[in-house]
């Protein structure tokens, strides 16, 4: 983790020629942008580059079932219950 804010920071000064200065209403306007206001306005790059994603898909009514065509009922098949029961025993018949 910490290997990588020195290659952080040598971006950010490297994109400081392409980065506009947008201070903060509180910030001082500066002549050279440090590493932390390029980081600031590093979002008007990102907004310029393309992304690799696809645009998504559109979306909206389906059509639906398709008029005329058949439909099938439903199979209904036999609840199965688990469990384990013994056998009744026979009662003996009587004489």
């Amino acid at each position: 983790m910490w290997d990588l804010i020195p290659i952080v920071t040598w971006q950010l000064w490297l994109a400081r020629q392409l980065v506009a200065q947008r201070p903060l209403p509180w910030q001082k306007s500066l002549a050279k942008l440090t590493p932390g206001r390029v980081a600031q306005s590093f979002g008007s790059i990102l907004a310029l580059l393309d992304t690799p994603a696809q645009p998504p898909k559109l979306r909206g009514k389906s059509p639906g079932w398709i008029k005329g065509r058949k439909r099938r009922p439903i199979i209904r098949y036999p609840v199965v219950k688990k469990g384990f029961s013994r056998p009744r025993k026979n009662a003996p018949k009587s004489l």
